[in-house]
This record gives structure tokens, C-alpha cells and sequence, in this order.
């Protein structure tokens, strides 16, 4: 209690400051601390001391560390890694309490990069259907609005998170909120108001400007005033007026709710315009110094990735070279088994032709020996002695005639075995050259880390390949290298449209269109115009800053004598 009672005596400041340096956060102008009060919230004032100000007394007091200010693009103007990832946390967690309305598709597309930046690069063989079981990744109002499976919404997340590949994580980080910072209701800030007909309706402050909305429309504006064609704001107990800076236009007044929160609007519009006038004006020194830092330490992660990179480029060649050896012996081995089925080939190709030979020189034999058993039944009628002879002569010529028919045959039979043998042998030898070619196609189509239909000379990789030059400083080539990242910034636009369109095309059919809310209608109403919350701006010039806000931007007008008016700076603060 005591060191509690000691820290509330310190000032906003010194506490912001002491959470600042706990984060390693330099940007500090985006945060502030915010608490709770009755039914609004407060940011904690830097000059005042904690516990002069309406923080809750009770323990355990909370305070929450958040973006109090937003950028008007990301990527430019957040430097740090860690105001990056602050901001990505936050605006995650708004879109997922539907704090800012997200579209289906847009929140599939979040939703990949959203794993990316948890899990690293994809890989099918660690990142496997259910991983993403456990996370929350879509708000609960697109989840109900498709007949979707759980199971459903993965397939398609990881398709999106699947082709991220080569990202890192600050990148995909980045790539959230360039595509967040473009939704209808990122970085503004909504107060109830009443117009002086009493009508009831939002006064929305961001980065850009003020905006006027419907209480059932937070998407699209009724009008908006840029902070570089807004004159004057005041405010005289609950009533605001804003002047604009062309005097032919309506000054347009309205009536908040209580004094508390005409004071968190003046804030916040008091932060957002210094904050325009700022990325209009040359960096400071020490922008300009986190900058060139961010720059080193980019550089180093990428010299730092490319060593990884050489080094898997190593793996593969080393793996490249074992998997040729191996084909090599394969290669062998078939070359030998050809060799060997070809001599085969040759040797029974010799054998069934001497086999044939023989079976025609058998069929002849026995040929003649039907002849010269015809003969002697000619001659049998000589004699009875002389028949004798001749039936046993006739018999022995029968039997030889008998016994050459059955050798005739078995020699027959075992040519046709040699030749099916041959057929065998051939078939064998046609079956080696094949595998011979097969085995040599894989060691010049299909070698691992190498693009079909090519082959090195050699093994070798050259180094000067995998090697960056960080030194070129030559304009010429920077004002290329500038105009070759605008076509590519384009081409990158045009493709995240075209996703999104793919991601909406594919699940449309599964919408519950009963289930829509009505931002939900308002949103695809927009989309199907064309209009949204910056078509109600004009273009903001910001060669001359001369037609910006003049200097005594912010004046407050108190008609309460209690009150006195104390000027600071370029403003008017006043105090009891």
C-alpha cells in the first residue's frame, strides 16, 4: 500500500514514461493510459499527478496501455518493431469484439496472416488439419452468418496462410494493418451527439478528420470535416461548434451528452491534428535517427536470412550430390545387368539355331527312311527267306523310322524352348534399357532443389548467387528502384482485391443472408457504390502548409466565470 500510495504520487507522465521504457518504445505520441469512469472512459494527463486526477481509487486500479492516436498509413509512419506489434494486438483484438466492422472475406484474409505472424512460414508436415482448433481468429458475427464447419473456415485460412511463404513475422504484422487501416471504422473514435433540432447522431474523431453519422450507420458518413478545411472548434459547456475554414459554409454545432466527454473530444481532436501536422512537416532528428535504425536493423535480419538461405542452399547441394551418387551406382548396376542379359541373349539365340539344324537334319533322316522302308515292301515278294529278311528288315526300319520320328520331335520341342527362352532373354534385355533410361531421365528431370528439364554442369554453387550489395548508392538506380515499388505497390493492390473478391465468390454460396446485420447490409450497400468513409473527403494538398489549420487551431470558449483562461502554446488551455 505504501509503494502504491508513492507511485500516485508521481505524474501522468512519469508512469507512461516508466511503462514506455519497460516496452523499449520510443513512438510514444500514438499511446496514452486509458481508464474507466462511470459510464465513458479517460486518458490519464501527462502534467497532472495520478492522484489528482478521477482515476478509481479502489484497488486493484487498472489501467490499460493502448493506441490512443492512430496513423494514417502504417507502413509509413510506424518505425519500430514493437509499436507495430502494439498496434497490431489492438486493432486484432477490435476487429475479433467487432469493435470495428471487418467483412467476411477481409476477415479470412486477416485471419491468415493473423497465424502467420504466430506460426512463422507454412509447412504442411508440422501445420496439419486441426492446428488451428484452439485459436480465435474470426469475429463470431461472420463465424454465424455461413454454414461453415469449423473444419471449413481452417481450409480456407490455410489456403490464404499457405501462399504468405517467405514473409516474415513483422512482415505479415504490417500486412494486417495495411489491409485493417483501410476498413470503414479503424482508428475512429464515436461520441453520442444532438444537432441543435435534437436529433440524435455520432460524432466520429480519427486521424483524417471529424465525421457526422447516423446512430444506425457507423460506416459511412452523413458529411466530414477535414482537419485542413476546419477553421475553429470551440465548446461552451456541453456545446461544440466547428467552423470551417471556407466562411461561406455552415458552421455546424451540436450538444454532447456532459461536460467529460467535450473534454475527451477536445483531446483527442487536439492529438489528431498535431499529429496531421506533424507527417506533413519534416521528421525530427530523432524520427529521423529511429528511422535510419529501423533501417540497420532491417538490413541485419535480411543479411541474416540470407545467410539461412545459404545455408539451405548448401544442404540441398550436398543432398543433390548423394542423390546423383546413388543414381550413379543404379546406373551401374543396370548397365551390368543389360551387359549380361545381352551375352544371355546371344548364347541361347546360338543354341536354338543349332537345335533347329538338327531338327531338319533328323526330319530328313527320317524322311529317307520311309522311303527305303516303301522300297523294301516293293521287293518283299522275292522268296520266303528272302521276305523274312525283308519283314525283319522292314521291322528294324519301322523301328529306326520310329525312333527318328520320336528324336525328330524331342528336338522339335526343345527348339521351341530355345526360342521362348530368346523371347525371355530379349524381353529381359528390353526391360534394362528401359530401367537404365528411366534411372538416367530422374538424374536430369527430377534432382532435388533443381527446376524440371534442367541440369547443372557441374555441382558447384557460386556463392556470388546468394550474395547482397547493400552499398549501391546511386540515385539513378534508387529513382528505378522507387518506381519499380510503385508499379509493384499496384500490381500488389490489385491482387488483394482480386483475393478478396475469390475468398468472397467461394463462400458465398453458404451465406445465411436472414443473418445479416444491418452494418452487414450497409457494408455490401457501400460496396456495391463504391462510396465509403474517405469518399466524403477531398484531396488533402500537402506541398502548402499554408492552407492548413492556422496557427491558434483550437479555441476554447468558456462562458463560465469560474473558469479562467490560461494560453499555452498555440492553444488555450484553461483552468479552475
Amino acid at each position: 500500500a505504501k509503494s502504491l500510495l508513492q507511485l500516485f504520487k508521481w505524474k501522468g507522465k512519469d508512469l507512461f514514461d516508466m511503462v514506455c521504457r519497460a516496452l523499449g518504445l520510443r513512438e510514444t505520441w500514438f499511446f496514452g493510459l486509458q481508464y474507466n469512469i462511470k459510464d465513458t472512459v479517460a486518458w490519464l494527463k501527462m502534467e497532472k499527478r495520478v492522484l489528482d486526477q478521477e482515476v478509481p481509487k479502489e484497488e486493484p486500479i487498472t489501467l490499460y496501455f493502448l493506441a490512443k492516436f492512430h496513423p494514417e498509413n502504417a507502413e509509413e509512419e510506424l518505425v519500430q518493431d514493437i509499436t507495430q506489434h502494439l498496434f497490431f494486438l489492438q486493432v486484432k483484438k477490435n476487429i475479433l469484439e467487432e469493435e470495428i466492422h471487418c467483412p467476411p472475406e477481409a476477415s479470412v484474409l486477416l485471419a491468415s496472416y493473423a497465424v502467420h505472424a504466430k506460426y512463422g512460414d507454412y509447412d504442411p508436415n508440422v501445420h496439419k488439419p486441426g492446428f488451428l482448433a484452439e485459436e480465435e481468429l474470426l469475429p463470431k458475427r461472420v463465424i454465424n452468418l455461413y454454414q461453415m464447419t469449423a473444419e471449413m473456415w481452417e481450409e480456407r485460412i490455410t489456403a490464404c496462410y499457405a501462399e504468405h511463404r517467405g514473409r516474415t513475422r513483422d512482415e505479415a504484422e504490417m500486412e494486417y494493418l495495411k489491409i485493417a487501416q483501410d476498413l470503414d471504422m479503424y482508428g475512429v473514435n464515436y461520441f453520442l451527439i444532438r444537432n441543435k433540432k435534437g436529433t440524435d447522431l455520432l460524432l466520429g474523431v480519427d486521424a483524417l478528420g471529424l465525421h457526422i453519422y447516423e446512430p444506425d450507420n457507423r460506416l459511412t458518413p452523413k458529411c466530414s470535416f477535414p482537419w485542413n478545411e476546419i477553421r475553429n472548434i470551440s465548446y461552451s459547456d456541453k456545446e461544440f461548434t466547428i467552423k470551417p475554414l471556407d466562411k461561406k459554409t455552415n458552421v455546424f454545432k451540436f450538444n454532447s451528452s456532459r461536460l467529460r466527454v467535450n473534454k475527451l473530444i477536445l483531446q483527442l481532436c487536439i492529438g489528431n491534428h498535431d499529429l496531421f501536422m506533424r507527417r506533413r512537416r519534416v521528421d525530427s532528428v530523432d524520427v529521423q535517427q529511429m528511422k535510419a535504425q529501423a533501417r540497420e536493423e532491417r538490413a541485419r535480419k535480411q543479411v541474416l536470412m540470407n545467410g539461412q538461405t545459404e545455408n539451405e542452399a548448401e544442404r540441398a547441394r550436398d543432398e543433390l550430390e548423394r542423390r546423383l551418387m546413388q543414381l550413379q551406382d543404379e546406373a551401374h548396376m543396370a548397365n551390368d545387368a543389360l551387359l549380361r542379359s545381352e551375352q544371355t541373349a546371344d548364347l541361347l539365340a546360338e543354341k536354338a539355331q543349332i537345335a533347329e539344324e538338327e531338327a531338319k537334319l533328323l526330319a530328313q533322316k527320317a524322311a529317307e527312311a520311309e522311303m527305303e522302308m516303301q522300297r523294301i515292301k516293293v521287293t518283299a515278294i522275292r522268296g520266303q527267306e528272302e521276305r523274312r529278311l525283308m519283314e525283319q528288315k522292314m521291322l528294324e526300319a519301322e523301328m529306326l523310322a520310329l525312333k527318328m520320328a520320336e528324336e525328330s520331335e524331342r528336338r522339335a520341342k526343345e527348339a521351341e524352348l530355345l526360342k521362348q527362352d530368346l523371347q525371355e532373354a530379349r524381353e529381359s534385355e528390353r526391360r534394362a534399357k528401359h530401367k537404365l533410361l528411366e534411372i538416367t531421365s530422374k538424374a536430369m528431370y527430377t534432382s532435388p532443389g533443381l527446376p524440371a528439364g534442367s541440369m547443372p554442369p557441374d555441382l558447384s554453387f557460386s556463392r556470388e548467387n546468394l550474395s547482397f550489395d547493400f552499398k549501391d548508392t546511386d540515385m539513378k538506380r534508387l529513382s528505378m528502384e522507387i518506381e519499380k515499388e510503385k508499379v509493384e505497390y499496384m500490381e500488389k493492390s490489385k491482387h488483394l482485391q482480386e483475393q478478396l473478391n475469390e475468398l468472397k465468390t467461394e463462400i458465398e454460396s453458404l451465406k445465411m443472408k436472414e443473418r445479416e446485420t444491418p452494418l452487414d447490409i450497409i457494408h455490401n450497400q457501400n460496396t456495391e457504390q463504391g462510396t465509403s468513409k474517405h469518399s466524403n473527403f477531398k484531396k488533402v494538398e500537402t506541398a502548402d502548409l499554408s492552407s492548413l489549420i492556422r496557427p491558434h487551431f483550437f479555441k476554447m470558449f468558456f462562458y463560465d466565470r469560474s473558469l479562467v483562461a490560461e494560453q499555452k502554446s498555440d492553444y488555450i488551455y484553461c483552468s479552475k
